[in-house]
């Protein structure tokens, strides 16, 4: 398999996908934890800078003879006093309990006026809980009253420890008061926070492209599985968009839209292979009919001639009757004679005779064979024309004959109550095909039977044989015309033929 081949497999893409979503997870989860680490150990730094810096001033202070407060300011570092985090204050203790220094201005030595030092005693600070430095046995001194030792300090608790020096002047203690370790708690749980954020922006992330991803992929298979219930239908127009893939699932929607159409093909041919087999069957019923039906027949209406001619009786009441009978009978050859001439038109091969017609003249001479009927049914009869319906090369008789059975069926819906029918002549939008309406106001088709009136041999009527709106499907198709249906129960019926034309050549110069 090709590179690019492999490429465009879906399994393959898929696989890639999942690992850049894998690997996107783990990268943007390793930076923030490494940014999270960093934070941590910068502020883990500062705040033992501020320790070393509170030790560093508490010494200094004793040998330079600078306040602490002076010397703090002049290294200009934001990390101790009372607004700092970690270390609070920074005190020099002397062994009489006597504040010497502190950050603390407060208790800072003052001044009296008599010139002598007012000491604040460390006895009279509120200091957390206190703790030696260091466990040496040098330290282990007596502390000044006020310095007590705490066993025992609770982690997140304030607490301060202390370490002796000794200077020419004596015992000194140093005590770096600390603050609470809330604030590196708050720290830790504000970078704890975000790292979770963080974690669900990525999974939030990972899940809408994943989500993507799927819908994408699947999308196919929902119009696949959409396709295929069309098809089980009995839809086999139906085309699965392909979307220009060229994946597994690009190739199974071309061999379903491929299948498809040989499946359409294969019912195409099934449906001509049957309608011909029935076309075979009718036509030797008809061959058979006409055989066997035609020639008693003749001879029964030259006789019914002959009794009228001869055999009338001279009593007018008897003559009366006599004549009503014979022509019923006559009638009722007729008909057969009708039925027989339908079977043969619908089964013989088509022999069309076509030249340039007017439809609207067709149309009007369809109409004037019923202007009786419709006069004694009530019914309004018209012929529309809008614009200008260019004429069609048709065989006249076969599409009178066609316009005659739409005719006769809007006639006989109306039941004999009345309404209005009317054929409508236009030009298709296309400008190649002209259009043929046949509307009525009848009483409509059911919905379940449009489905099946072009179907020899089917009719909702008593005493039809199902084949006039066949004879008008086949004469339509023998001009390669269609013809389709629109009906409301109650309300009317709508036959609409469409029939191609070809534009007269244009004359040079005209």
């Amino acid at each position: 398999m090709t590179p690019s081949r492999l490429l465009s497999s879906f399994r393959v893409r898929l696989l890639l996908l999942l690992a850049a979503l894998l690997v996107f997870t783990v990268g943007v989860q390793y930076y923030v934890n490494l940014r999270v680490v960093r934070n941590n150990t910068q502020f883990i730094v500062e705040q033992q800078r501020a320790i070393m810096v509170g030790v560093a001033l508490g010494v200094n202070s004793l040998s330079s003879g600078e306040y602490l407060d002076q010397m703090r300011d002049e290294v200009k570092l934001p990390l101790l006093g009372d607004q700092a985090d970690r270390v609070k204050n920074v005190l020099i203790v002397d062994e009489q309990g006597n504040i010497k220094d502190s950050l603390d201005k407060n208790q800072t030595p003052r001044e009296n006026p008599d010139k002598s030092v007012r000491y604040v005693r460390v006895k009279d600070v509120a200091l957390p809980p206190l703790k030696g430095a260091v466990e040496l046995p040098e330290f282990n001194t007596t502390l000044p009253e006020g310095m007590t030792v705490s066993p025992k300090t609770a982690p997140m608790n304030e607490g301060a420890f202390y370490f002796p020096i000794d200077t020419d002047k004596g015992h000194r203690y140093v005590i770096v008061v600390l603050g609470s370790a809330n604030s590196l708690k708050g720290i830790l749980e504000r970078q704890a926070r975000r790292s979770l954020l963080s974690n669900l922006a990525v999974l939030l992330v990972t899940t809408c492209l994943t989500a993507i991803v799927v819908w994408r992929f699947t999308r196919p298979i929902k119009s696949l599985s959409l396709g295929a219930r069309r098809v089980a239908g009995g839809d086999f127009s139906f085309q699965v968009p392909t979307s220009g893939r060229h994946d597994e699932m690009g190739e199974l929607t071309e061999l379903f839209n491929e299948m498809t159409v040989k499946l359409a093909r294969t019912r195409e041919l099934e449906a001509q292979l049957y309608n011909a087999e029935k076309a075979v069957v009718v036509s030797r019923l008809a061959s058979a009919i006409a055989h066997e039906i035609r020639n008693p027949l003749n001879y029964i209406n030259l006789t019914l001639d002959h009794m009228r001619a001869t055999l009338s009786p001279n009593d007018p009441e008897k003559q009366q009757k006599f004549e009503s009978l014979t022509k019923q009978l006559k009638a009722e050859v007729a008909r057969i004679n009708t039925r027989i001439t339908e079977f043969l038109n619908y089964s013989r091969p088509v022999q069309l005779a076509p030249r340039p017609l007017d439809l609207a003249e067709v149309a009007r001479d369809s109409l004037r064979m019923f202007e009786v009927q419709a006069a004694e049914s009530n019914v309004q009869t018209t012929v529309v024309e809008e614009g200008k319906v260019p004429s069609v090369s048709a065989d006249a008789e076969s599409l009178r004959s066609a316009l005659t059975n739409l005719i006769i069926n809007s006639l006989q819906a109306m039941d004999g109550s009345g309404g209005k029918v009317s054929i409508v002549l236009s030009r298709e939008e296309s400008g190649r095909a002209v259009r043929i309406e046949i509307n009525d106001t009848g009483r409509g088709i059911k919905p379940d039977d449009i489905a099946k009136i072009f179907e020899p041999y089917y009719s909702t009527k008593e005493t039809g044989t199902g084949l006039g709106l066949a004879i008008v499907k086949k004469a339509v198709e023998d001009h390669h015309g269609s013809i389709s249906v629109k009906s409301k129960v109650g309300e009317g019926t709508t036959f609409t033929i469409t029939l191609p034309f070809t534009e007269p050549p244009a004359v040079a110069g005209g």
